[in-house]
């Protein structure tokens, strides 16, 4: 499929602090022809037309009405997370605009994690470790010569 009929998805950028890992978006670039908001921003008429999808990650970019105006063909937005307290689901909906999230991505690790997090404190581990990083400097302070 020529990149002309893949369908736009606007993402905030690649790379830097907040955009889309360069990995990511190379995985995006083979099924979607990827826009982003500078892009958009800089010809927002034209740009906006073929964009069809947004890709939210790390609640960017910000889903506001004058986004959604500008973008008369979005169909979808993907939430890259769990929640989407961060969209206005009622506004978003207004559009014709469907709403997408990953809701079992991370339900293993946050589990793993809080299983972690209940031994830590069953056993005292940061205490243990805390006693343990006091010893060692002690030991080190009293074997340095003065």
């Amino acid at each position: 499929m020529a990149e002309q009929d893949l369908p736009g998805l606007l993402i905030l950028g690649i790379g830097g602090t907040h955009g889309v890992q360069e990995s990511l978006a190379a995985l995006l670039k083979k099924h979607f022809s990827v826009i982003t908001m500078k892009e958009l921003l800089e010809n927002k008429k034209e740009v906006g037309k073929k964009i069809q999808c947004i890709f939210v990650s790390e609640f960017r970019p910000t889903i506001d009405q004058e986004l959604l105006e500008s973008l008369p063909n979005l169909k979808v937005i993907g939430n890259s997370g769990v929640g989407v307290d961060h969209l206005n689901l009622k506004m978003i909906s207004n559009f014709g605009v469907r709403v997408t999230n990953t809701p079992h991505a991370v339900a293993d690790s946050t589990a793993d994690m809080g299983m972690a997090l209940m031994l830590a404190s069953a056993r005292r581990l940061v205490e243990g470790n805390v006693l343990n990083l006091i010893r060692s400097y002690l030991v080190l302070w009293h074997m340095s010569p003065c």
